[in-house]
């Protein structure tokens, strides 16, 4: 038995859909513990390009169960199209392979247009899905929870004691056009039916996993560096990112969590606004994204690219108390004749190695880098470690030394085969 939580150590996209989808042959259970729609995993299975927002991409393996958690906030008709795409793909979605916490919260369209309103402002760089509006209900204690939506009266009491407030924020502040109170109410009656079926106590499901001695996978969205609290504030995501949110967002204790598997791009990306200290701005960061694909595949916008981040490493390896590293895009790096690698930030003539919380000190910022010879082979056929060329090894056992943390999973390209296992986790 092994309960496994699975993070991204940078800001997001460092690839953890395919290694959930990896770890999941082994997995009974599988549980996304924060964050919303917000988050996308792109996975390639065969011919297959499957995108996911929301169900853990556990969903791809037949017989296995997936679980929405208590700490996610749910868009119910995101939702529904996601499950409508996977079973069109072919992939079943059944209360046999999904269940929803019937304490998650609940997007609202009203979450959305203040988003979007708020968004046309602040350009703090959300994806506008009404992620940060319903964390916010979700602590002012106003937030509609998947308990209410299945249950059609209880949600018409819910809307009604909030609509009016709503209503005026939305046209008297933000200066937009209202919604209509019995349409919304008809509308989210009839979406709450059909996730009903889904809806139930998760937690009480996973402890008896736990007890069972099944193997459970615990699956973070975003990146440590976007955490509410920990990451580069304001510029951060609506949740916490970190691993000890998968005790919060799924309903354990933290004695139940064996490892934590830190997932972290060979390189570094940032999507939306926000400091991204090791950022390129030219050809190097443009060969990065177009080698790269690095698309959000949430919103399509393209994502900052820059030279690996040590210093944000190792704050994210403290936080989450990293056990393993799964290094990701190793591939993208093919070609470079010389990789920098950002060991410590300098201020002046101050040496900083830890991520400073003053984000007024990030514009001046100056890297210290190393330099380690690249290499130009193709390396997206390569199955074994000894098989990786000489200078690709040695950039790998690099971060391992810096960091204090070893490699358990190395990725050479998109595709499920396309990996390296160093360390079983189960």
């Amino acid at each position: 038995m092994a309960n496994v939580v699975v993070v991204g150590t940078q800001w997001g996209d460092e690839g953890k859909g395919k290694v959930v989808d990896l770890l999941t042959e082994r997995s009974d259970l599988i549980i996304r513990f924060q964050g919303g729609n917000n988050a996308g995993h792109t996975l390639v299975v065969g011919d297959k390009k499957v995108i996911l927002h929301l169900i853990p991409s556990g969903i791809l393996h037949k017989g296995k169960l997936c679980i929405i958690g208590s700490g996610l906030v749910v868009d119910p008709e995101i939702l529904l199209e996601e499950i409508a795409a996977l079973k069109e793909k072919g992939y079943e979605v059944t209360t046999d392979t999904l269940a929803i916490s019937d304490r998650a919260h609940v997007i609202m369209p009203y979450h959305k247009m203040i988003d979007h309103a708020r968004e046309a402002t602040q350009k703090i760089g959300t994806t506008g899905r009404g992620i940060g509006p319903a964390y916010e209900d979700k602590a002012h204690r106003t937030g509609i929870r998947m308990i209410d939506l299945i249950h059609p009266e209880l949600l018409r009491k819910k809307i009604d004691s909030v609509f009016d407030e709503k209503q005026e924020y939305l046209t008297r502040i933000l200066k937009v056009k209202g919604l209509n109170k019995g349409e919304l109410i008809e509308k989210y009656q009839a979406l709450g039916g059909q996730l009903k079926p889904f809806v139930i106590d998760t937690s009480v499901l996973i402890d008896r996993y736990i007890r069972q001695g099944k193997n459970l996978l615990f699956e973070g969205a975003q990146g440590a560096n976007l955490d509410m609290d920990h990451g580069t504030y304001p510029y951060v995501t609506s949740s916490n990112t970190v691993a000890g949110q998968a005790c919060v967002g799924a309903g354990v204790g933290p004695t139940r969590i064996d490892t934590v598997l830190g997932i972290c791009k060979a390189y570094t990306t940032r999507v939306g606004g926000g400091p991204f200290p090791t950022e390129l701005n030219d050809e190097v960061g443009e060969r990065l994204r177009a080698f790269g694909g690095e698309y959000g595949a949430t919103t399509g916008r393209p994502r900052r690219c820059g030279w690996l981040d040590l210093v944000a490493l190792r704050h994210s390896v403290r936080l989450s108390d990293v056990s393993y590293l799964a290094v990701t895009k190793l591939d993208v790096l093919s070609g470079f004749e010389t990789i920098k690698v950002a060991t410590a930030y300098r201020s002046g003539s101050t040496l900083i190695e830890h991520m400073p919380a003053d984000l007024e000190l990030y514009p001046d910022l100056e890297m210290v880098y190393e330099e380690l010879p690249g290499w130009e082979e193709n390396i997206s056929s390569v199955r074994t470690y000894d098989d990786l060329p000489k200078n690709c090894r040695a950039y790998i056992d690099y971060i391992e030394g810096k960091l204090g943390v070893k490699a358990a999973i190395v990725s050479v390209g998109p595709k499920r085969e396309e990996t390296i296992i160093l360390k079983d986790l189960f």
